[in-house]
């Protein structure tokens, strides 16, 4: 799934249409509603319904990344994203337990409790053979937020879109 960000008037073939998928849209809608008083305009910004920004506010977003971008704001904010979601603690895996094998019935059935171990994940838990394929053996994995990585690539794009599309709408 993801956002499609459909440019209301564009300018180019840039302002007429972004899309990121879920997992980069929401850092970075979240990133502009804490920053910018004129994305909080947009009531919706996390759901595809279709909300969006007339063609002025669209230019005063897409001015505001540029200069953040330039003056590294937008670089220090990831810094410090990042930083906050590698300090967040793994959580224990669903699938086995937090034991490092999967013994459910998908676990038997792809040979997960007696399959071998990687070696760097035999040293790490103490053991070569067992497995799950959702920590990959080690009982724990990173915390889901992790899933959420924050680019400043799409940030560049994002505001490369905003400057030419004369408003958009979120489908």
């Amino acid at each position: 799934m993801g956002m499609d960000v459909i440019g209301n008037n564009p300018a180019s073939e840039t302002g007429s249409y972004f899309r990121a998928n879920v997992w980069c849209w929401k850092p970075l809608w979240a990133y502009c509603e804490s920053n910018y008083q004129v994305a909080k305009k947009v009531t919706h910004g996390f759901s595809n319904d279709g909300d969006g920004l007339n063609g002025f506010d669209s230019s005063e977003l897409s001015e505001l990344l540029f200069r953040d971008l330039a003056n590294g704001t937008v670089a220090q904010y990831k810094i410090d994203y990042d930083l906050q979601l590698a300090e967040l603690p793994r959580q224990n895996c669903e699938w086995c337990n937090a034991t490092g094998i999967r013994t459910d019935e998908v676990g038997i059935e792809h040979g997960m409790p007696t399959r071998k171990l990687e070696p760097e994940i035999a040293i790490l838990t103490g053991r070569e053979i067992g497995s799950c394929n959702g920590c990959n053996g080690v009982g724990t994995s990173p915390h889901w937020a992790t899933n959420y990585p924050f680019y400043i690539e799409v940030v560049e794009n994002f505001a490369r879109f905003l400057k030419d599309c004369g408003g958009f709408r979120i489908h």
